[in-house]
């Protein structure tokens, strides 16, 4: 069953780290047979709070898989920069296929 990562970018604190972030994570994603649905893009908030200013979809074949690609070494190069670059709210969904 596919795993979704939703990640909601609030505030970009650096942007010449945040697309430094974006090279590494892509990288390992790839390497983990991860690929983007939706990267970037205009949102628009119907419901809630505050609008992220940056919402990216990505579909792992798994959750086991999707999990040991967060806890790759690979994605831990762009942890580290993550914290400097910008903040955000990280989802992980297992689909469920609709009846």
């Amino acid at each position: 069953m596919s795993a979704y990562v939703i990640s909601e970018v609030d505030d970009v604190r650096d942007p010449a780290e945040f697309e430094v972030y974006r090279s590494l994570a892509a990288k390992a994603i790839a390497h983990y047979g991860g690929r983007y649905l939706i990267r970037g893009g205009a949102a628009n908030l119907i419901e809630g709070g505050s609008p992220p200013k940056d919402v990216i979809v990505v579909e792992f074949p798994t959750m086991e898989r999707l999990r040991e690609w967060y806890a790759s070494p690979e994605y831990a190069e762009a942890l580290n920069v993550r914290h400097t670059a910008f903040a955000r709210r990280l989802i992980f969904v297992e689909g469920v296929p609709s009846a």
